[in-house]
């Protein structure tokens, strides 16, 4: 039990809610709840953003050294509360142990690490002919993030924010606000002056409505699903906002005719079952040569089927629950529409796995003879479901990958490496993963389409808070 925690971090101190309404957190897992959270308040909200505002004239002014120092510092302390960050994590999300150390809290501390090593080698000024370039703090930013990933994506938009000198306001998901939480104690510590971070806890409606509409936030980063981004989008014109939106993918998996059938099924295998697939960049399509189903579909079916999946307590489990009935719900409705759509069932279905009743739990899943028209080729399902499509050459390979609204990541695998070239030039999408090519938190994130604006990790993460002033005549 995380017993309740109804506070707020507001200008440097833990206060109270204005307000009674609460929200439960679930543990996915075991179904109990571990803890409540107040439900912030439009006053609530109102007293973070002043805190912010107050802080900007004097944190936007801060010196590009002192803000690499600060970021180090908020990295050594992050890892000072390495352990109690996994188990919170593992805890409200329902990650795997081994998953909330490896990719969770690991993906939390690079990117202020590297949000410090970016800021080195970043200018804020630059002459050009007869005029100079600045890059300034856009003011006032609010932060918006979802469930799945609650240190990566909070990490990467408060670095940025802190790199950029703008304050910002967090409104953490309500289904795992605790490591948010703990965060907002790992800045105070390492001394992040008052005001510069603030969190507000509760519901998208009241505290997610309010960041998008507030007249004194300058910015809004926002990742989640694509209906809210645009609910986002249409609040923030109201004072022509700057807007960054991470949202949804439905990310293509491109198997080369020459590629390893094992490693490429490892690779499939990997996309939809880390996080239980709650991944919005995760390889949710593989699309393999027509000539290559029979050894991709044996090796796939042996890749999933050797992950374990269980405790996310216990160390040898690589897949845990979904994070809530809701979602266990919906991976299920896509699973029968696959069914009813007449693709092959090569492995999983509906129904939890035996011995796994409690929890929510899903068996992994994997369809073939889909065609790219199906709706489980379409839309984001958000959970450890995989949709096999053949194709007979590689314009059609390339012709599938790009037919979907969604642009955020794609993969490919083969050995020609003029081939990887051309299809990871041409996969329309703002990451493109080539082989074993591993993370790289100076590489820009983002997508895309329907997939989002703007992007996020590195210099470019930096840049979404800053806008650019030109000065005539003053060039030296």
């Amino acid at each position: 039990m995380r017993t309740n925690l109804n506070h707020y971090f507001i200008n440097g101190e833990w206060i109270g809610s204005t307000g009674s309404e609460t929200i439960q957190v679930c543990n996915p897992a075991t179904e109990e709840v571990i803890g409540e959270i107040s439900s912030g308040t439009e006053e609530d909200l109102n007293k973070a953003v002043a805190a912010a505002k107050a802080a900007f004239p004097s944190f936007s002014k801060t010196s590009k050294e002192e803000r690499i120092q600060l970021l180090e510092a908020i990295a050594n302390e992050y890892e000072n509360k390495k352990d109690e960050l996994i188990d919170v994590i593992t805890e409200e999300l329902g990650s795997p142990v081994s998953i909330s150390q490896n990719v969770h809290y690991t993906m939390g501390y690079n990117h202020f690490k590297h949000a410090a090593e970016a800021l080195k080698d970043f200018s804020f000024e630059e002459n050009r002919g007869n005029h100079k370039i600045r890059k300034e703090s856009i003011g006032v930013s609010g932060l918006i993030t979802p469930w799945n990933f609650p240190t990566n994506q909070t990490s990467t938009k408060i670095a940025g924010a802190i790199a950029a000198g703008s304050p910002m306001v967090l409104k953490p998901a309500s289904m795992t606000p605790f490591a948010a939480m703990m965060l907002a104690d790992i800045l105070a510590t390492a001394g992040v002056p008052k005001g510069v971070f603030n969190l507000v806890n509760g519901s998208g409606s009241t505290i997610g409505n309010g960041i998008s509409k507030h007249p004194d936030i300058d910015f809004v980063s926002f990742t989640g699903s694509g209906k809210v981004g645009e609910k986002i989008m249409k609040n923030g014109a109201e004072t022509i906002k700057k807007v960054a939106l991470e949202l949804g993918g439905k990310s293509p998996l491109v198997v080369l005719e020459d590629a390893d059938m094992e490693k490429a099924a490892k690779t499939a295998a990997w996309n939809i079952m880390m996080n239980t697939g709650q991944v919005c960049s995760a390889a949710t399509r593989a699309i393999i040569p027509t000539s290559k189903k029979e050894a991709f579909e044996k090796a796939v079916k042996q890749a999933v089927s050797s992950f374990e999946y269980g405790d996310p307590k216990q160390t040898e489990t690589k897949t845990g629950p979904l994070i809530s009935k809701d979602q266990w719900d919906t991976v299920q409705s896509y699973i029968e529409k696959g069914i009813h759509e007449g693709a092959t069932l090569l492995l999983g279905g509906t129904g939890k796995p035996e011995g796994l009743e409690t929890g929510y739990y899903v068996k992994p899943t994997v369809f073939t003879d889909v065609t790219n028209d199906m709706v489980i080729a379409q839309e984001e399902i958000f959970g450890p479901v995989l949709s096999v499509i053949t194709y007979n050459d590689l314009d059609e390979a390339l012709e599938i990958a790009n037919d979907t609204i969604y642009g955020l990541a794609g993969y490919v695998v083969g050995k020609d490496k003029r081939t990887l070239a051309h299809v990871a030039n041409n996969i329309k999408a703002g990451q493109i993963t080539v082989n074993d090519g591993k993370t790289d938190f100076f590489a820009p994130f983002g997508g895309y389409k329907q997939s989002g604006i703007g992007r996020e990790w590195g210099d470019y993460g930096i840049e979404e808070y800053l806008e650019v002033k030109a000065i005539m005549g003053l060039s030296s």
